[in-house]
């Protein structure tokens, strides 16, 4: 806890678990009002409730809003409803993305192939777009907007081929974007990810196949050091950023991979 709440606003998509839960949760701790968002409501409003209530007021504080990041128009309603519920937004986490089961590239089907780009690439720029356009026109101006790339925004996995493209796009929005936003006191940056503790990645503690197609177990690290880092580059000032930056499981196969 930061010791005092504030007036700053962040939006969290995919906040319903994982990394975008727990960094939902850290910053409503670190005194921010925040945004939970994510396809459905009640594992939003459950996160929010799991936080705790450290000044007694989170129901002014914390809001839970079900959206597809996909969908122009539910984005669009989205960042309407953070307008005029708190009438600024300073921090928007692009979180939000979807895996696609393990196969070789030739095998996937479209659709699965669409999917991952609607969510995992088309979902933050719709949302950048958003941040953007109410950034621009908020007194005081400016905001920071922050990326979840991923490892695979530099080197893929075996048969991950959509994960991996869309990954590698996030590095261009993010660039894109920062390039952009630079005259309008909006600054955004990356942050990649590598072999956190979830439900996700439970596999990679047993075994998991590596690019010469064997299969061994790989180091995780806590979600502490996802959201302590993450805290970092939301708590700076906007006249500095990080563009990327790289947490990861010291003993992970990252470095050297392939």
């Amino acid at each position: 806890m930061n010791g005092t709440p504030h007036d700053k606003v962040a939006l969290v998509t995919g906040a319903g678990s994982g990394i975008g839960l727990a960094c939902a949760q850290a910053l409503l701790r670190d005194g921010w009002r925040v945004v939970f968002v994510g396809r459905r409501l009640a594992p939003l409003q459950q996160a929010i409730d799991a936080a705790g209530d450290p000044w007694g007021d989170i129901a002014a504080r914390a809001l839970a809003v079900s959206a597809d990041v996909s969908d122009a128009e539910a984005v669009r309603r989205l960042f309407d409803t953070v307008a005029q519920r708190f009438g600024r937004l300073d921090l928007l986490f692009n979180n939000a993305g979807v895996f696609t089961q393990p196969m070789a590239l030739e095998e996937l089907p479209l659709e699965r192939w669409r999917e991952a780009l609607d969510v995992n690439l088309s979902g933050p720029f719709l949302c950048t777009q958003q941040a953007f356009r109410l950034m621009k026109a908020q007194s005081p101006r400016g905001g920071r907007i922050i990326n979840n790339g991923s490892i695979s925004a530099h080197v893929p996995r075996p048969q991950s081929s959509p994960y991996t493209i869309t990954k590698h796009a996030i590095s261009g929005l993010t660039r894109a974007a920062a390039l952009e936003g630079r005259a309008f006191d909006i600054a955004v940056g990356q942050i990649d990810i590598g072999n956190v503790a979830t439900d996700m990645t439970t596999l990679m503690a047993q075994g998991a196949m590596q690019a010469d197609g064997s299969i061994r177990p790989e180091a995780r690290m806590h979600m502490d050091a996802v959201t302590s880092t993450f805290l970092a580059m939301a708590r700076l000032p906007l006249e500095a950023n990080v563009l990327t930056m790289t947490v990861m499981a010291t003993g992970m196969p990252y470095v050297g991979r392939g």
